[in-house]
């Protein structure tokens, strides 16, 4: 997976994929969908939703070709033992923004400028550097 995922929006989404808005909402609502991946943003025509793109194109492409064979709410219980695991940390700056899953994060740190840094990961990602194992 692309450490640096880039960001599909919600109404390119469901023109690749031909799905509804209610199918993809009814999929966050059982849970098959993390809310957390639904992010807001402004843009010149108001606010839009986006997603990390490889995880969203991933689920959906998942749930499409499992929906006939497996019931949502058993996909669902599934996935969300593997969503612990493509948690995102989601960083807007003025050059754009990005996400990375925190299982792939090894450090974040905060600089004074002057050479001094500060390990915020445990702060970003809720655990210890030593913890993490990759």
């Amino acid at each position: 997976m692309d450490h640096q995922d880039r960001l599909i929006s919600k109404k390119d989404l469901l023109a690749r994929y031909r799905i509804s808005y209610g199918s993809l909402y009814r999929w966050k609502r059982k849970g098959l969908i993390p809310d957390e991946w639904f992010i807001k943003k402004s843009t010149v025509t108001g606010q839009e939703t986006f997603f990390p793109e490889s995880l969203i194109c991933e689920r959906v492409e998942r749930i499409l070709s499992t929906k006939d064979d497996i019931l949502l709410d058993e996909l669902a219980s599934k996935l969300s033992g593997e969503d612990r695991n493509n948690k995102v940390v989601i960083i807007e700056t003025v050059y754009g923004t990005h996400s990375y899953r925190i299982a792939d994060i090894k450090g974040v740190f905060s600089s004074d400028g002057k050479g001094e840094r500060k390990d915020i990961t445990k702060l970003i990602t809720g655990q210890n550097q030593e913890d993490q194992q990759w």
